[in-house]
Formats: C-alpha cells, structure tokens, sequence
C-alpha cells in the first residue's frame, strides 16, 4: 500500500494549520538499500516509544494506543521499509496521519507538542537546495526532483499528459502519417507532404498542455526551479509556448533516456542548477538587506511573528538546522519561550499559511545571526 503523502500539497492546502494537540512529530534518516535499511524499523519503534512517554504525561493510556496505533503499522509494513529514500517524517494527532519521504537525512527526533515540527521538511518546498528536471519528449513525459546527493522521479498529477496522444486524442495529425524513431529518438515522418507544419502545430499543442499542467500542479506548489531535459530540437519550441515561472534559463540538450542513469542526469542538472542556486543565495541576501534598510525587513523572531499573524511577510528566510525554543500563539503572534516547540519552525508554518515564501538558507549564507530574516510586504 502506498503510505507517501506530500508536503507540499499538505502545506499549500492548510491542513496541517491550526492542528489539534497533542501533536507527534516523528522524523528519522533512512536507507535505499534493502541490504542496509535493517535497522530502520527498529530505530522508528523506538521513536515511536519516545512518543509514547510524552504522550502518557498528557492523556489516559487508551487514548495514547489510539493515537499511536497507525505507527505500529507502518512500523510493521516491511513494503514501506524496503521502499525508502534518505529519510522519512511523520505527522499526526486525532485528525491525521501523514508520512513524508525525503531525499536527505534528518535528524532523528520524537516531539509530542502543541504544534507540528515542520522546519526539516520546509527543504522540499524551498529553491536554494532542491531542483526538478523535466524529461521531455514526444513519446514521453517523467519528472524528478533532485540535490546534490540524490535525485528521485516524482509521480505525476493525472492531468500531465504522459504522451502527445494523451494530449491531443483524435485531434492528433499524426495519426493520419507513419513515422519511425530514427538515430537519436528523432522522429522520421513519411507521409502526405505538407503536413510538417500541422505537425509543429501539434508538438506545440502538447508541450503546451504539459507547461500547463506541470506548473499547476508540480512547479507552483513546491516553488523549485525546473530544468528542461529534451533533445535540441524541441528546446525553442518548449520554451514560446511555456508560462511557467520557474523554468531556469539553462537546459539539457539531451533526453534522460540517452545518459543511462539517474545518476549522471543529476550531475548533468546540477551543473546547471548551481549556478543559479548561488546566484539565488546572493539575491536573497540583497533582498533582505535592502528591505532592511527601507524599514521593511527585520531578523527580530518576536517582530517577525507579529508581523506574521498580520499577513505582512512576503518572505522568510529560515537558518537550516537553528533552533530558537518557544511557541508562537498563531493568533497573537506572542512569543511564549516555554514548551517543546520551536519559534522557527512556527514562523515558517504561520508564513505559508499567509502566502508568504519560506526559504532554509544554510548557516554561511544567512544575513542575519538570529536565524531569520523576513521581508516584509509593506
């Protein structure tokens, strides 16, 4: 059974806003081998127990085994063990179970409190760290996500189209010619003359149907610069039809299927992606001080989260693996220094929440020494 939910359609739809406590955050690294990922069961069963003590100093046993009843499960499903990244993230209480897949490792943590401990997994939504790839061609789509040390193919929404027949149906010139794939997956037209333009015609009507649904569904939700992988010929043609935001200049002229690993695509992308990622980095930074400046930036955490509840950060940048212990009351934005929650992780939720951008930014890269950074709207 597939137990992998997504974060970023989970955050981007609210229901991990406003959550009912007692709420358990479980996050643990994880193994891709089956030769290595032995242990991985155990280490989560002992989380699972960390849990456990800290619910039992809140609630009556029964309702503590209700709660944790839908971890011994996955716990014991030796499908999902066998099937993993570099780590995973559970988030639950009374109203929901989620399990999060990641592409780095984390921290082994077990939290029982108020609010859920969402800044490790705010790097799956943030565009300094993690790129997308898009493979494209006339046969086929498929899309990853990648790092520096890993890339994984992402399942696509039921609205890409996986083909130009998926996109065009019977409206498809093509299927009035035979053609071939000649060297290369080019493909090689016989047919009735004159119809090379009709044929452009409906590669562009399908590349635009797939710019369409990819930036809907998979590029404005997880915010991540995508890079175009597709032979030469298509590259032009790709980008006048494209409206999605977050294409980045630079492409692969060459299909996946011709560079024999996952692998060597992600070296190939993250060639280009680099660049644009310590040029981001920089922007960012300037951004910041500038706003700074202007009265519209702060790195206070108590200021940040008052301007937070009022909706007025536009942007947040979020130091990677700070802590600053304490909750912030959503409504308020009172910063209350007592309890197991942590101030940054609540300012990223509360910023997401309002239509704000919440970046990790490594330590280096920080312009602040407070762990935040926000830009503010007005």
């Amino acid at each position: 059974m597939e137990r992998t939910d997504r974060f970023d359609h989970d955050m981007t739809t609210g229901i991990l806003d406003d959550p009912t406590p007692p709420c358990l955050s479980l996050m643990q690294p994880t193994h891709r081998r089956v030769t290595e990922n032995d242990q991985d069961p155990i280490r989560f069963r002992n989380l699972v127990k960390e849990l456990e003590a800290g619910l039992l100093e809140r609630l009556p046993k029964a309702e503590v085994q209700a709660l944790l009843e839908p971890f011994h499960d996955l716990a014991a499903d030796r499908d999902f063990w066998n099937h993993n990244h570099d780590g995973i993230a559970v988030l639950a209480n009374q109203d929901l179970f989620r399990v999060y897949r990641l592409q780095y490792p984390v921290r082994e943590r077990a939290v029982v409190a108020d609010s859920f401990h969402v800044k490790p997994l705010l790097r799956t939504l943030q565009a300094t760290d993690h790129f997308q790839v898009l493979a494209l061609s006339r046969e086929d789509v498929h899309l990853y996500e990648g790092s520096e040390s890993s890339m994984d193919e992402v399942p696509l929404h039921p609205d890409v189209p996986r083909t130009i027949t998926d996109a065009l149906g019977d409206q498809l010139t093509e299927r009035f010619t035979n053609f071939h794939a000649g060297g290369g997956g080019t493909a090689i037209h016989h047919g009735h003359g004159g119809r090379g333009d009709q044929l452009d015609l409906d590669a562009e009507r399908y590349f635009r149907a797939v710019d369409r649904a990819v930036t809907e569904h998979h590029s404005k939700p997880s915010g991540l610069p995508l890079i175009l992988a597709a032979l030469p010929e298509h590259h032009h043609m790709f980008r006048e039809v494209s409206r999605n935001p977050h294409l980045v200049g630079e492409a692969l002229p060459v299909h996946p299927d011709a560079l024999g690993s996952l692998d060597e695509l992600r070296r190939r992308a993250l060639d280009l992606f680099e660049p644009h990622r310590r040029a981001r980095l920089a922007e960012l930074s300037e951004r910041f001080g500038t706003a700074r400046a202007n009265g519209s930036g702060d790195e206070d955490p108590a200021a940040i989260a008052r301007a937070a509840v009022a909706g007025r950060v536009d942007t947040l940048l979020l130091e990677e693996g700070r802590e600053y212990p304490g909750h912030v009351d959503p409504a308020t934005g009172e910063v209350d220094p007592d309890g197991a929650d942590d101030v940054l992780d609540d300012l990223g939720q509360i910023v997401t929440s309002m239509g704000g951008t919440v970046l990790l930014v490594p330590a280096e890269a920080m312009p602040t020494t407070s762990g935040a950074a926000a830009i503010h709207r007005y």
